[in-house]
């Protein structure tokens, strides 16, 4: 239904939104104040804020999941998945399974150790949500919660209450129940989390220096580096350039107190960081300086993360689609990307991916009230932070909506204030006061609307393949005992697509109820058929028209 309208939605809704807000003018409850008495009052307790943000978006992210129910489809979820289910097991990494090369696949470590390629971060918050939940979607949802409450928190420091509260409200609408950071294994909330935590402790430091803030500016870093540490880093140049300005003000000044009541927190609790980092990275890569992000990409990845690298060697593929993803697809992506047309039609595309997750139309309007916003240093901070992210987005090879959660913050401060500036305004001040409840009517009919025409999520979904290997799971688990299921591409096959990945596998291989593995020579199958010789031993063929599973044949 959405779809017959959108583009024209995003432009339609708003304007319904004005025609609400305006009726809603003659109702006494409103009484013709910039605010509800109900949101000043709640605005006014931050902790009820806090409050009543983490409770809206855990329920509403819980409702959409429970309503349509988020099954992992895309490489990198299944990657995460690995990650919770090893870490809810009890251990950081797995150990390579004696035929590791019939599991090979996507974004996941088979040598040394068996694991996910990506920063723990994201899989510990599945993990806390498989152990306290029973199911890893728990942990998506207590990571929106986590993550829409520090968006909250960092507001509270940057915008007086109410307008805080409203920029949180906007932030849950948008992307803290539907979004598919709240409705996907992807991640995003946790890259949320550590920039909320370090823009908000940064403003308290700087404004009244405590230990507590100290710690958790710390705690933010700490955080990013462990979910998105490139992208945490741009947001950390800025934060460090305004924290040594503030330390040498400090020092200048003869204020010694403020500096042990910064630099000693930050440093232990960064110190604390990095010992874990290199633990980690040890106990999955076996070098403490080597992250397992970059020995998956030196295993078998041929295209550089930033355009302006040329691309590596192929390496040595066991299986074509392996290949056919990292050197076939993604290399010719990154070719395009190097011609001028390509690269101007990529970034163009992400800038708008970006505009269309955070604000659409209704989130927009806000910006257009910045000028009239009253002088504030840190709005030219957020600014330039933004504007410093888009610029080195120009330069890297892939570029989703999630790379820039730790900026999602800023975006909502930014809303915030020009909700503000608008009602602040003596030119504006009609239309800024009811444009908060515009922008909450609208963004609550986009949320709905969005409900009811899932092709204008992202990820879109699928046709419905990673479905069947739900209904095959369930299949399976309905004749009880245990499973081994060969997957059989086949090569070359028009109906082939790489981004259809089959084998994925549980964190302990030999003790899950059902194993995918990959097709090889014969001698290799009866091999692995002579390792799980108590289990029941299936093929599968996904790129026929209706994948389904028939006996083995050794032949």
């Amino acid at each position: 239904m959405w779809s017959l309208f959108h583009p024209l939605g995003d432009l339609l809704l708003p304007a319904v939104a004005v025609i609400l807000a305006l009726l809603s003018d003659k109702l006494w409850l409103i009484q013709r104040r910039p605010a509800t008495p109900v949101v000043d009052r709640i605005a006014a307790h931050p902790v009820a804020s806090y409050l009543l943000i983490g409770f809206l978006s855990f329920v509403g992210s819980a409702a959409v999941s429970t309503w349509r129910f988020p099954e992992p489809q895309i490489h990198d979820e299944f990657s995460y998945l690995l990650a919770a289910d090893t870490f809810a097991s009890g251990r950081l990494t797995n150990p390579s399974h004696p035929k590791w090369k019939h599991f090979e696949t996507f974004h996941i470590l088979q040598k040394p150790t068996y694991a996910s390629r990506y920063p723990p971060a994201q899989g510990f918050v599945l993990a806390v949500g498989q152990v306290l939940g029973g199911h890893p979607v728990v942990g998506v949802w207590l990571g929106a919660a986590l993550g829409s409450v520090a968006i909250c928190w960092m507001l509270v420091a940057w915008l007086p209450p109410r307008w805080a509260l409203y920029g949180s409200l906007l932030a849950v609408l948008r992307i803290g129940v539907a979004g598919y950071w709240s409705q996907s294994y992807f991640g995003g909330w946790m890259g949320v989390l550590g920039g909320a935590l370090l823009l908000g402790a940064l403003r308290r430091v700087v404004e009244r220096p405590q230990v507590v803030h100290s710690a958790v500016l710390a705690l933010g870093l700490a955080i990013l580096a462990n979910s998105r540490p490139f992208e945490g880093l741009i947001l950390a140049l800025p934060c460090a350039f305004v924290l040594v300005v503030f330390l040498t003000r400090c020092y200048l000044q003869g204020e010694r107190g403020n500096l042990r009541l910064v630099l000693l927190p930050v440093g232990l609790v960064l110190v604390l960081n990095l010992v874990w980092m290199g633990m980690y990275n040890r106990t999955v890569t076996g070098d403490p300086l080597k992250m397992p992000h970059q020995l998956y990409s030196e295993t078998y990845m041929t295209v550089p993360y930033l355009l302006s690298l040329p691309a590596e060697p192929r390496p040595a593929y066991r299986h074509p689609e392996m290949a056919r993803f990292h050197s076939s697809w993604e290399q010719s992506v990154y070719e395009k990307r190097l011609s001028p047309e390509g690269w101007f039609e990529a970034k163009w595309r992400d800038q708008k991916a970006l505009w269309k997750v955070y604000l659409g139309v209704a989130l927009s309007i806000p910006l257009l009230f910045l000028p009239w916003s009253r002088p504030d240093p840190w709005m030219g901070f957020a600014l330039f932070s933004l504007a410093l992210y888009v610029a080195v987005s120009f330069f890297i090879t892939w570029s989703l909506p999630h790379y820039s959660a730790p900026f999602a913050p800023l975006v909502f401060f930014l809303t915030g204030r020009g909700l503000q500036a608008a009602a602040d305004s003596d030119r504006w001040h009609g239309f800024g006061r009811i444009l908060p409840r515009v922008l909450l009517i609208s963004s609550l009919g986009a949320l709905v609307f969005g409900l009811l025409d899932p092709q204008d999520l992202w990820p879109p979904p699928n046709p419905g393949w990673h479905l069947r290997r739900v209904q095959i799971l369930d299949e399976l688990e309905v004749r009880g005992g245990k499973h081994l299921v060969i997957v059989r591409y086949r090569r070359d096959h028009p109906r082939h697509d790489e981004h259809q990945e089959w084998v994925f596998n549980q964190s302990d291989i030999d003790s899950a109820a059902v194993v995918w593995a990959r097709d090889r020579t014969r001698a290799q199958n009866r091999r692995l058929m002579k390792h799980f010789e108590d289990r029941q031993v299936w093929l599968l063929e996904p790129d026929v028209a209706e994948p389904r599973l028939q006996p083995y044949k050794d032949r």
